[in-house]
């Protein structure tokens, strides 16, 4: 038992450290890349891959740990968008931004808080607004969930897709034009661009750290929660309902948990989208945006947390930056514009999916995480040395 914590603890430390060094990177990178560069392109995929790795994982959370089929991220992701982009439009921009509306909501967190405590008030005030983002999303999903979590596998799907849809057509609605700007975009709100650090005379750029961040600090937590006491309740409401009821697990109250936790962290990755995308529009938080998400899950693998996340950064780096040259006429060097040709794109990243679902049934990590996988790797090299080294010694001593 000693030893099992022990092994536990060294797993924890070399896990934070390989987090560490990560944001160490991801930050020197966005110094050293410039957008004219052909790199650039890995600042994007690390911006966007965060977004959706954050959402994946929430996804996970709720049907890979608890069993529940929801598919109503992508009206979470929304509200947390417009939350987010309400609350930070700067005022002297705001009647601009709301050309057809009388804004209802006249004051912005981080000008507000600027104003009485400088750029540390900037700050302050966009992580409030992201928390409130992600609060709003919560606090509907409690509102939806007491009587929709009654339903169960298909009901359940076609209920939350339905909110989902909902969401979306009343966000777009002239009557609440005031707060949410009816169909038109939100736009000239705190986006990842505008955040810098001003040391003397050096200016450290933040624009990929932050989303990587905040990504980085909600995972961790949705990590802590899964090896809690809820979380392996979570997994037993999954694995049988009965038999977790029967062990005097409340049922209600741990799925209401689950799916108001997984909404708060879609929230969350919503509003760290407004700040990738720089605009909130209800029309870029469709059904095919939850199917996308879904697949990620998939693709990483049910029950999988470092495989939600790699199964994103994956999906994120084909579609956006590696299959590219499929629509453009090159590709790997080949010019051939009779093939490749605007869409061929999407043929060719469906097919790889289709070879990975294949050949990979449960996803790339199934459900186990990447630490644990790294750690017998290692144990194996190891062995495969002491074996070497013990040949060796053999043969000298022969």
């Amino acid at each position: 038992m000693l030893l099992e914590k022990k092994q536990n603890n060294r797993k924890n430390i070399i896990s934070l450290i390989a987090v560490a060094l990560f944001l160490v990177v991801v930050l020197i990178l966005d110094q050293v890349i410039l957008p004219t560069n052909k790199m650039s392109m890995l600042l994007t995929v690390l911006q966007k891959g965060s977004v959706y790795a954050l959402a994946a994982v929430s996804m996970n959370l709720l049907n890979g740990f608890t069993g529940l089929f929801s598919l109503g991220h992508a009206g979470f992701m929304l509200l947390g968008a417009y939350t987010y982009a309400i609350f930070t439009i700067p005022n002297a921009v705001r009647d601009t931004v709301y050309m057809y509306y009388d804004a209802a909501i006249r004051f912005s967190l981080p000008e507000v808080l600027r104003n009485s405590m400088g750029s540390l008030g900037t700050v302050l005030g966009v992580i409030i607004a992201v928390l409130l983002a992600g609060l709003v999303a919560a606090f509907f999903a409690w509102l939806i969930g007491l009587p929709v979590l009654k339903l169960k596998s298909d009901y359940l799907a076609i209920a939350t897709l339905g909110f989902a849809e909902i969401i979306r057509a009343v966000f777009q609605w002239g009557k609440l034009g005031p707060v949410t700007n009816g169909s038109n975009l939100l736009k000239s709100f705190e986006r990842i661009s505008t955040f810098k650090l001003t040391v003397g005379a050096t200016t450290i750029k933040l624009s990929t750290f932050v989303p990587v961040l905040i990504a980085v600090v909600c995972i961790a937590l949705i990590v802590l929660l899964v090896n809690s006491t809820y979380g392996r309740a979570f997994k037993s409401i999954r694995d049988d309902e009965v038999a977790a009821e029967a062990m005097g697990i409340n049922l209600a109250k741990h799925k209401m948990i689950s799916f108001v936790t997984s909404s708060f962290f879609a929230g969350v990755s919503g509003a760290t989208m407004a700040m990738v995308l720089g605009i909130a529009q209800a029309n870029n938080f469709k059904s095919n945006m939850t199917y996308e998400i879904l697949l990620m899950v998939v693709l990483g693998g049910i029950g999988s947390i470092s495989g939600s996340v790699i199964g994103s950064v994956l999906f994120v780096a084909a579609s956006e930056w590696w299959l590219r040259g499929l629509d453009s006429g090159v590709f790997l060097g080949i010019n051939a514009p009779g093939i490749f040709r605007n869409g061929f794109r999407l043929v060719v990243f469906s097919v790889i999916i289709m070879i990975v679902v294949l050949f990979f049934r449960k996803g790339i990590m199934g459900d186990r995480e990447l630490p644990e996988q790294l750690g017998k790797l290692w144990k194996k090299i190891r062995g495969l040395f002491a074996k070497k080294v013990k040949s060796e010694e053999v043969a000298d001593h022969e």
